[in-house]
């Protein structure tokens, strides 16, 4: 009875009628072999604890209410401790035990004191739910990865309260332009540099500074677009002029913060001041749209709309569906995050892509966030650019915690 990890099966966020579990758990019930969903002649029998739902103590032995992975809960049974071998599940649920018992203590709303003989139920249940978080956020962790097309890891957590996946997000990589939008992704001329660093690049045609030094950091100040070499240019992968095409190469978390901001991305790797982190994706709307869009934003008091305005304000992207880690990050009066507008293939200045740079070292288990009002911090900070990502009519009270917190977003 080895407790393995689960393993994710499918697109995240694709909308189905019954998942995969209740279609092995029915299988299971009625004795059927289905091999598009993995249940087989030789596995159909197969017991594999997925979580332990429950503890009781009878005549000094201890027992563990079993969830059988891929068996429906009527299945569920009392097993001894020493049957168990499965520690991570044990020591999970000792600690989500534990978690509960302090939260209540902390919370002073009821009392409820740890027996040694059985459980209270409110704590079986809480137990449950966790249990069951736990399984969906890695199997949305496992989707993230999989549809990532970048060097770095996205792993999630959730220690702070219950909350799972989102139901309405879609992962995606790049822009995504909504029906009647085009978006050229072929550039038509590209530079012949065998050194992009010493010869007249990319950027030296769009009549600005190479952005980058040796070690791919930023040199640039805010408010001056990037050129990076494209798809038609001679210079191979190693150019330095090759960053933010590169995507994302340090491992982020998305995790549950503790402030009441929802979810928060968070680095697991020291980042260098003035490197390239991420790229702020989504779909790509009319200015009309995000309008229209933005008054449904505001009665949620969230908004994912994020202006293109570098040379006009034709076009934005909205991330509220349609993103990556980047629709995670919270907004800080202090940021350490810094926006870029960038442009590789589709040279249209009515459409850059939109790159996030730190703005300081960052370290490891740091928050990442950047100015929802574009103002930045730091050594490349500038207050007298304004590239707001979002039109808000409403007043966002802001929850940063800064020292020079303004005390709203907008």
């Amino acid at each position: 009875m080895a407790a393995a990890g689960p393993e994710a099966r499918g697109a995240w966020c694709v909308p189905c009628l019954v998942s995969l579990d209740t279609l092995q758990e029915l299988c299971r019930k009625e004795k059927l072999t289905c091999k598009s969903i993995g249940i087989t002649k030789r596995n159909l029998n197969n017991y594999e604890v997925e979580y332990l739902c429950d503890y009781k103590v009878v005549k000094d032995m201890e027992y563990y209410l079993v969830k059988w992975k891929g068996w429906p809960d009527s299945t569920n049974t009392w097993e001894p401790l020493q049957n168990l071998k499965c520690p991570l599940l044990l020591q999970q649920f000792s600690n989500d035990k534990h978690n509960f018992l302090s939260q209540v203590k902390k919370g002073k709303a009821i009392t409820l004191k740890d027996n040694n003989k059985a459980l209270k139920p409110a704590i079986a249940e809480y137990i449950v739910k966790k249990a069951k978080q736990r399984i969906a956020l890695q199997r949305w962790q496992d989707e993230l990865n999989r549809r990532k097309n970048h060097k770095g890891m996205i792993f999630v957590e959730n220690t702070v309260d219950l909350e799972g996946p989102p139901s309405d997000f879609y992962y995606i990589n790049e822009y995504k332009p909504a029906p009647g939008i085009s978006l050229v992704n072929e550039a038509t001329f590209g530079c012949s540099c065998t050194d992009c660093f010493f010869e007249k690049c990319c950027p030296a045609e769009a009549g600005v500074l190479l952005a980058y030094n040796k070690n791919h950091q930023i040199k640039i100040p805010p408010g001056t677009p990037i050129y990076e070499c494209n798809s038609r240019c001679q210079c191979g992968p190693d150019c330095p002029n090759r960053v933010v095409q590169k995507g994302t190469q340090y491992s982020l978390c998305i995790f549950r913060t503790s402030n009441g901001c929802g979810w928060g991305v968070k680095t697991l790797v020291k980042i260098k001041r003035m490197s390239f982190v991420m790229e702020y994706v989504g779909e790509v709307i009319t200015s009309e749209e995000a309008e229209r869009r933005g008054q449904l934003y505001d009665n949620k008091g969230i908004t994912y709309l994020f202006d293109l305005d570098y040379e006009s304000d034709e076009f934005t992207v909205d991330a509220a569906r349609y993103g990556n880690i980047s629709h995670f990050v919270n907004h800080s009066c202090d940021p350490n995050l810094q926006v870029f507008n960038v442009f590789i293939d589709n040279l249209d200045t009515r459409l850059p892509r939109i790159a996030l740079f730190s703005t300081r070292t960052i370290n490891a288990g740091e928050e990442l966030t950047f100015d929802y009002q574009m103002k930045g911090s730091g050594d490349i900070s500038s207050d007298s650019i304004d590239h707001s990502p979002a039109k808000k009519r409403i007043r966002t009270v802001c929850k940063c915690g800064a020292l020079t917190c303004r005390g709203y977003l907008n």
